[in-house]
């Protein structure tokens, strides 16, 4: 896009506060707000990932309206209102407000079209803006628009620091909609990872990680826009590493994981690093380093224990329990297993971070059962996996098919190969929508040890079902 398009911006009038919405947050903080939203989205199935700093920008009326999703639950809190009572504005016209700023016609590049026909609970929207001055509305719909593979490939608004980078110019100092941006593209890419898994995302990925760590740079305009930086690009660095450890490169997770826990340290920020050190557990188990995913899950649990979230201890006692299962240290595996559930118990609180959204019962099943596998007790893991992929949201399908396919080899080894064929053509069922070398490589193990039982019922069918399956890149 001409440089002439971003720098002709009109000035707009500043956002209107929402004093509606403030009334119904009543006597509660943004924090405990937002906790009642994202319980309220349970109710109904919905999954928002609301926090105290969204509830702010409603009240300051940067967020005229919301998304689709946080419609449905908003509505859901408080029936017999509609969003207008709520203090929005009408969709209809917060669409012709962005269409009128940036004079574009509805055929170049059909912005509104296109987002809209995203799944409906896409908890990013399109009203849902950072600031608003032309140059944000513009980046902003070159980072949502276009479907999954140009959203991951571009990641929004970075994508002119990445022009300027690769330009050689010089990046200007990041204001908050860049802080918002790189926040923005962090979620995206949890969002798509969870529907379609990791294979297809990695490599598109990478680029705007080197834009947020120019901008780091580059500086920012305030103390806490640069807070929010550090903690987006370091955010950002885990998800990327994330793509790379499901994908199989583990050396390039590896490095990742280790410039986000750098990242944590410059700034001082408890959970990124704690964050980090989970994701390094995770990647020290899968890559046979059983001993440091203990470590690292425990240096994990230190940087966490001042935040005060119950969820957060337990996903990381189950990374250490991950690591004891390494070590066939059965008892330090139910000890840490033991300590995971507890913690869970405990609920959800304002503490727990956003990333984990994706940790729910179905998850902590999942996570045992592999211990179980790693131990080698089949009939438990197949319990656990199969209770997990029974609790798993059919939306993640990624999850969904994790869990079948550790379900379809736990079964196998544990010496019931029909039963583990039918898990795994439910698994072969969900690959159209997933690419995942985790989940790839599971299947095949799994092929090989029913490769005995080909006479056995269904097993057959699943043999040559799976050895069609195109080669993954």
């Amino acid at each position: 896009m001409a440089s002439s398009t971003v720098t002709s911006a009109q000035p707009e009038r500043p956002p209107r506060p929402n004093p509606a919405f403030r009334r119904l947050r009543g006597k509660r903080s943004p924090a405990e707000f937002a906790a009642a939203v994202r319980r309220a989205a349970r109710e109904i199935g919905e999954r928002v990932s609301c926090d105290a700093r969204y509830i702010g920008r409603v009240e300051a009326g940067e967020i005229r309206c919301p998304n689709y999703a946080y419609e449905r639950v908003f509505l859901h809190m408080f029936p017999g209102r509609t969003l207008t009572d709520l203090g929005f504005a009408p969709r209809s016209s917060v669409r012709g407000r962005q269409a009128r700023t940036t004079g574009e016609s509805r055929g170049a590049g059909e912005p509104y079209e296109t987002y809209d026909t995203h799944h409906p609970q896409d908890p990013h929207d399109l009203y849902e803006t950072h600031d608003d001055n032309e140059e944000s509305d513009v980046l902003r719909r070159a980072f949502m628009t276009s479907g999954a593979t140009v959203a991951a490939a571009s990641l929004g608004p970075l994508a002119l620091a990445l022009d300027a980078a690769a330009a050689g110019r010089p990046t200007r100092r990041a204001g908050t909609g860049e802080a918002g941006a790189l926040e923005e593209a962090v979620r995206r890419i949890r969002l798509l990872d969870d529907r379609h898994g990791a294979d297809g995302l990695y490599r598109r990925a990478t680029a705007p990680l080197r834009t947020a760590y120019a901008l780091l740079d580059a500086g920012a305009s305030r103390q806490a826009t640069a807070d929010r930086l550090y903690s987006g690009a370091g955010e950002l660095a885990i998800s990327v590493g994330w793509l790379a450890h499901d994908s199989g490169r583990f050396d390039d997770a590896r490095s990742h994981y280790a410039e986000a826990l750098a990242t944590a340290r410059l700034n001082a920020d408890d959970g990124l690093e704690a964050h980090a050190f989970c994701n390094m557990a995770f990647l020290a188990r899968d890559a046979g380093r059983p001993r440091e995913a203990v470590r690292a899950a425990q240096a994990a649990q230190r940087a966490a224990r001042p935040l005060g979230s119950a969820r957060l201890m337990s996903l990381l006692a189950l990374r250490e329990a991950g690591g004891w299962a390494g070590l066939a240290d059965r008892v330090g595996c139910e000890q840490a297993l033991v300590r995971a559930q507890t913690f869970f118990e405990r609920g959800a609180s304002d503490a727990d971070p956003e990333w984990m959204s994706f940790y729910g019962e179905a998850e902590l099943e999942g996570l045992e059962a592999q211990c179980w596998s790693t131990l080698g007790d089949w009939p438990r893991a197949a319990r656990h996996a199969r209770r997990a992929a029974d609790l798993q949201d059919p939306h993640f399908t990624r999850n969904l098919a994790l869990y079948s396919a550790e379900l379809a080899d736990d079964l196998a080894r544990g010496g019931r190969p029909d039963e583990a064929a039918g898990a795994g053509m439910r698994v072969l069922d969900l690959l159209g929508e997933v690419q995942s070398s985790r989940i790839h490589t599971m299947l095949a193990g799994t092929a090989r040890v029913l490769l005995p039982h080909r006479r056995t019922s269904g097993v057959s069918a699943f043999l040559d079902r799976h050895g069609a399956l195109p080669r993954p890149a």
